[in-house]
């Protein structure tokens, strides 16, 4: 699979620009040494490991149901060996859209630095927010939680999960924690890093907090809403990016995004609410067995999403804020030149207290023939 770019010159073997032009090149030899692995008995076992789910357990299937059992999951330490086979899938696939896709596109387009570099990362981030909304909701509908919203809060008797719902969590984890090689394959400015940094962060805290808890339909519920949230900013991004003039897409977005972060803490509030008087009913008290009954969980998980849905919509409404400061004293400025100079103007018209735009000049005379 060749993913290189094609250069004027052939770098160094293992040098910086070599990296950098052949990572998605590297990142496929590695993974093919586990598929490799697969071929022989005595790698085999070690190749699984990487390449499919583990930490299952066959419980009951469930009354009239033909089967006797089904294989269901639980989280542990192997998962990190399945995240890290993940995560160069996930290296591979960035590199493929960026090169025959968002690069094709800014060529053709003929962007600026700063123009593609703001193209790729939306164009990414979309394309990744469309495949786990579509994925997100697909499972929720499958797994009757829409339909039954109980779920999010209902203490299950056993603390497993799903073939997709594990392997969306996993997917998830590989995707964001393929985000800081990215910082050094994509050269991020170096003030750019820190809140990159935190970005991705925030995302691979929340998502393993809501693996590790088992509070897996309620994460899923609230990365598609956030998904959907950011996809829309994303795309009203691209639009402005392509028309600066275009402003619709940009206050659609913005009451979107309020939407959104309201919904989100209703259901964290709601959610955990019910957990809190449920736990009054439940003797369980192990967090780790799956029903988080634990009070300072329950406290640590509500007091993060609300700490962060307020923080972000602190920092939209700041940054709207300073927008709308900014247009207003741009505005300003160009109405008061445009006043001064209407009025160098009309100076220039009048000659002593009368306008000489109103002022008929007399015909030339006409030379008489001399005979």
């Amino acid at each position: 699979m060749g993913l290189r770019k094609k250069g004027s010159r052939n770098p160094p073997v293992l040098s910086h620009e070599f990296i950098l032009q052949n990572h998605a090149d590297m990142a496929s030899c590695v993974g093919m040494f586990f598929l490799l692995g697969l071929m022989f008995e005595g790698t085999a076992e070690v190749s699984i490991v990487f390449l499919t789910l583990q930490h299952g357990a066959s419980v009951p299937a469930g009354e009239g149901a033909a089967a006797g059992a089904r294989t269901l999951y639980h989280y542990g330490a192997r998962d990190l060996a399945t995240v890290f086979f993940y995560m160069l899938v996930a290296i591979i696939a960035h590199a493929t859209l960026q090169e025959y896709v968002l690069d094709r596109i800014g060529r053709r387009m003929q962007f600026t630095k700063a123009r593609q570099s703001k193209l790729n990362e939306s164009g990414q981030l979309s394309v990744f927010y469309v495949v786990s909304c579509v994925w997100g909701a697909c499972i929720l509908v499958s797994e009757n939680c829409l339909a039954d919203p109980t779920l999010l809060w209902r203490a299950h008797p056993h603390p497993l999960m799903t073939f997709q719902m594990k392997f969306f969590y996993i997917s998830q984890l590989a995707y964001w924690f393929h985000g800081f090689p990215e910082l050094y394959f994509q050269k991020i400015k170096k003030q750019d890093i820190p809140g990159q940094l935190i970005y991705i962060g925030l995302h691979l805290f929340h998502i393993s907090g809501a693996y590790l808890l088992y509070l897996n339909h309620l994460g899923l519920l609230l990365l598609v809403l956030h998904y959907f949230v950011e996809l829309l900013s994303h795309l009203c991004g691209l639009f402005y990016f392509s028309d600066e003039n275009y402003q619709k897409g940009v206050s659609l977005w913005a009451l979107v995004f309020i939407s959104g972060r309201l919904v989100t803490l209703i259901v964290s509030v709601v959610t955990v609410g019910f957990h809190l008087v449920g736990s009054h009913t439940r003797n369980t008290t192990d967090s780790l067995a799956g029903n988080v009954n634990v009070l300072a969980a329950k406290i640590a998980v509500l007091s993060s999403s609300c700490s962060i849905q307020v923080y972000i919509t602190w920092t939209l409404i700041t940054v709207r804020v300073q927008k709308w400061v900014e247009d207003s004293t741009v505005q300003a400025c160009s109405a008061k030149k445009k006043r001064s100079t209407s009025k160098g103007k009309s100076r220039k018209r009048t000659e002593n207290g009368m306008d000489t735009s109103n002022r008929v000049d007399p015909a030339p005379k006409r030379k008489e023939k001399s005979l």
